[in-house]
């Protein structure tokens, strides 16, 4: 059986691609049997729906499914009665396009592929029946039944022939993360590699984390078992969400303490007992419950006059003793959804300060500056096509809906249109070697289906292989699309050299227009990332953003992620600031200070935290003002004053977690007695 299932493994990619163009054809037949006028619409939908997965392959059948029918309403109301006046046509396409990318964007989620389609269904529908407005309905009825087979075929497929479980993927993505996070762990405690490789490492367990967590919302469109499965990696994903700025707390104040401090109170022992537990899975209970002992028993009690060392070693112990917990409940949940039980059921060690939902970064800005390349890209090609009088010139507005589109993510869209002449030029020359050299041969299905079988397995393989997807896509949809088979061989060169030409011009104008109007690049976005962690910071501590740990631990990871992939252009402190994840460990720690009742020192908390909203408002780079630190370090003499108990030293935690987070390089806390007088915000 695992020679078997290697087996499959080795040849997935081959697999995939055989199965699709089976069901392919399959679609194709079916609509040719059928009668369907444009039968090559079912086959595209294939290759445009099908993924490795079936989980992903259903939840895109569904998303296509509704964007197809938003696009086909929208194209019946809009065709008939604007087709008189090609100008407002034109802007009303362009901004129905430019508005569902516009909210694709926003979305973030597998769902925007709804909307995006949504979009440029409108375009791809509705500009090549513009000559007879009346038949639009008709004509776009068919069009919907024709992506409709082409998609039912492959949800089919995709669910009963050598289907691949999105949670089978997710749990070997889980294992390999959990193992990368101790191996951190590891590290940071034991002091192994460098600054600049720890901080690389959270970053990659960050992008990670944000891949594992876009395949959790394909388990929903799986089996029953895989709801549950859901259940338990949403659990298992909250305790992962506080992990990494857990290490990147405890390897701040492992600085702090410095090698001397650190044998206070066995301290450096315990954490090396740790790292030996890490390394060797975590898995021993019993020796998690020695670490949970001795680690109590290393924690000093706080004075009113505790000195800086004794508050960070006390916040150390405490970082160290939920990083046992939550490293033995992410294996006991790992366990539970290999297992097929009950979440819910499993006794866990640590629990998040709220069971909250995961947010993602959502930059309107960004998404609206994007949406509005696309528009004038579309915009400026009607226009070409107008001013020429050119016949064939509406292939050249759908490519640049459809390819403006898919490649709104793209930073520099420029460099990316310039790469995709040669393929495109590939494309042609294909169709052309078809249409005009084999098709005419072929006096049966049979035979056309044999012919067609080499290009599009290699293409299909191309497509299922990460390195190259994006380009497999291109190919094998684009090559569907052009060569557009029928019941029977009707090319024609002058038609062909139309298309062409139209696909090549669609493609330059888009690709210009779109490097004019998104010319900032990767520097201008990394820089709006990096701003949007301040402005996160300072409405959590005024109270009015999230103040859900969850929420906050995701949507700062989530920038992490989106950061990792541009972080040639971050400045060095910015992005030693950001892999450490200073401004997501300060705004937690602002959550769970909100939280602790401390007494009398909540007016000098409240004060402390107004000020910091009102700085990080405003703030942008470099290092935090003085006067910040000063009230700073007023508020934990005035929490010292409290009677000792345990709410008092969790916020007292809180407030030297905040403290080492943002100014790592200040000189240490020294006890003083706290200033009397309000401290206005």
């Amino acid at each position: 059986m695992s020679q078997r299932s290697s087996f499959w493994a080795r040849h997935a990619a081959l697999v995939f691609s055989i199965r699709t163009f089976s069901t392919a054809m399959l679609a194709f037949s079916i609509a040719l049997w059928l009668g369907m006028p444009r039968p090559y619409w079912a086959m595209a939908s294939v290759y445009i729906t099908s993924n490795q997965l079936a989980g992903a392959t259903s939840s895109k059948a569904a998303y296509r499914m509704l964007g197809t029918l938003i696009g086909a309403t929208a194209t019946i109301a809009l065709i008939p009665n604007l087709v008189n006046a090609p100008e407002l046509l034109s802007l009303a396409v362009a901004l129905w396009v430019g508005l569902c990318l516009y909210l694709s964007l926003i979305d973030g989620t597998p769902r925007s592929y709804m909307f995006m389609l949504a979009g440029y269904t409108v375009a791809l529908l509705g500009l090549p029946v513009l000559s007879m407005p009346e038949a639009t309905f008709d004509i776009v009825s068919s069009r919907v039944q024709e992506i409709m087979l082409g998609i039912v075929c492959a949800s089919i497929a995709s669910t009963l022939v050598l289907p691949q479980s999105a949670s089978a993927v997710i749990k070997v993505q889980v294992d390999a993360w959990l193992g990368e996070a101790r191996r951190l762990g590891v590290d940071v405690l034991t002091g192994r590699g460098s600054n600049e490789e720890r901080n690389d490492h959270r970053m990659r367990l960050a992008a990670a984390a944000s891949e594992i967590d876009q395949l959790s919302w394909h388990l929903a469109y799986e089996t029953s078992r895989s709801a549950g499965i859901a259940r338990g990696l949403q659990r298992l994903r909250q305790h992962m969400l506080a992990l990494i700025p857990l290490l990147a707390s405890i390897e701040d104040q492992r600085v702090v303490l410095g090698a001397r401090d650190l044998t206070k109170g066995n301290v450096d022992d315990i954490s090396r007992r740790v790292a030996r537990w890490l390394a060797d899975g975590g898995e021993d209970e019993e020796k998690a419950d020695g670490l949970r002992a001795a680690l109590d028993e290393a924690r000093p009690q706080l004075g009113a006059n505790a000195a800086w060392i004794e508050i960070v070693i006390a916040g150390f112990v405490s970082r160290m003793r939920n990083l046992v917990d939550i490293v033995q409940d992410c294996r006991r949940l790992r366990e539970a959804v290999a297992e097929g039980r009950d979440p819910e059921a499993v006794r866990l060690a640590f629990m998040p300060d709220a069971v909250g939902v995961a947010e993602l970064h959502r930059d309107h800005g960004l998404a609206l500056w994007t949406a509005a390349a696309t528009t004038s890209s579309i915009l400026v090609c009607c226009a070409f096509w107008i001013a020429s009088g050119w016949t064939d010139g509406a292939s050249a507005p759908i490519f640049a809906a459809v390819l403006g589109s898919l490649f709104a993510g793209v930073d520099n869209p420029l460099p990316a249109f310039r790469k995709l002449y040669p393929l495109f030029l590939a494309v042609i020359a294909v169709n052309g070697i078809y249409s005009f050299g084999l098709l005419p041969r072929a006096t049966t299905l049979e035979m056309v289906i044999v012919m067609l079988l080499p290009t599009f397995v290699l293409f299909g393989w191309i497509a299922a292989r990460p390195a190259t997807a994006r380009i497999g896509a291109l190919l094998t949809i684009y090559t569907s699309v052009q060569l557009a088979l029928d019941s029977s061989y009707s090319a024609d060169f002058s038609s062909f050299a139309n298309s062409s030409v139209a696909l090549m011009v669609g493609v330059a104008l888009t690709g210009i227009v779109s490097g004019i109007v998104r010319l900032f690049g990767a520097e201008w976005i990394a820089s709006r990332l990096l701003r949007s962690n301040w402005t996160t910071l300072a409405a959590v501590a005024e109270g009015r953003g999230p103040q859900d740990g969850v929420a906050v631990a995701s949507l700062m990871q989530h920038r992490l992620a989106l950061l990792a992939t541009r972080i040639a252009v971050v400045p060095a402190q910015a992005r030693s600031d950001v892999a450490n994840l200073r401004q997501m460990r300060t705004a937690l720690n602002v959550i769970h200070l909100r939280k602790i009742n401390v007494g009398q020192a909540r007016p000098a908390i409240d004060a402390f935290l107004a000020r910091l909203a009102s700085v990080c408002r405003v703030h942008t780079e470099g290092r935090l003002s003085d006067e910040l630190l000063i009230r700073l370090d007023n508020t934990i003499a005035a929490t010292l004053q409290e009677p000792a108990g345990q709410g008092r030293d969790e916020a007292l935690h809180s407030l030297a977690g905040i403290r080492v987070g943002l100014f790592s390089g200040a000189v240490p806390y020294q006890p003083h007695e706290p200033e009397q007088r309000s401290i206005a915000a």
